[in-house]
């Protein structure tokens, strides 16, 4: 899957076949070139934007960066939800921003599979929120993923 440290620019140029993570205003003014590059694309999708734009594009991008800004704007679970359930979409998706280990568990049932996490010892603790809950009143949205916290 694209790092999230290998983020260009709008206006950076790209290498071919290199993992890369883009803006939405990226993906719409170039994306059928760097995709016709060979890229793997990851697209930081902003919270305020419906992920319905995101359509015709999900079956050519590898993942979906979902921001959450504050802890307190849930906007993304939505989106996450939206994406796995209606939108039937596969590939990774990322949570960026104010993500924190209470919020994990939740993540996860919303279609979640990869974290990036401002705090290292967050990313120690993701395991021990996981593990803590066995049962779920909300079923999740997709399949059990492979988790993956950077």
């Amino acid at each position: 899957m694209p790092d999230p440290s290998q983020s260009f620019p709008d206006d950076a140029a790209i290498p071919p076949g290199s993992c890369v993570m883009i803006s939405r205003a990226r993906l719409f003014n170039d994306g059928e070139q760097i995709l016709a590059c060979g890229a793997r694309v990851c697209v930081l999708w902003p919270n305020s934007v419906a992920v319905g734009e995101l359509v015709p594009w999900l079956d050519r991008i590898e993942a979906v960066a979902l921001e959450f800004p504050v802890f307190s704007d849930g906007r993304a679970y939505s989106q996450a939800r939206a994406l796995r359930e209606h939108h039937r979409y596969r590939g990774e998706l990322r949570a960026t921003g104010q993500v924190l280990q209470d919020q994990f568990a939740f993540m996860l049932r919303t279609g979640f599979d990869s974290f990036d996490v401002p705090k290292p010892c967050d990313a120690a603790r993701f395991g021990e929120a996981v593990a803590r809950y066995s049962v779920h009143y909300q079923a999740p949205a997709g399949p059990s993923p492979a988790v993956t916290v950077t």
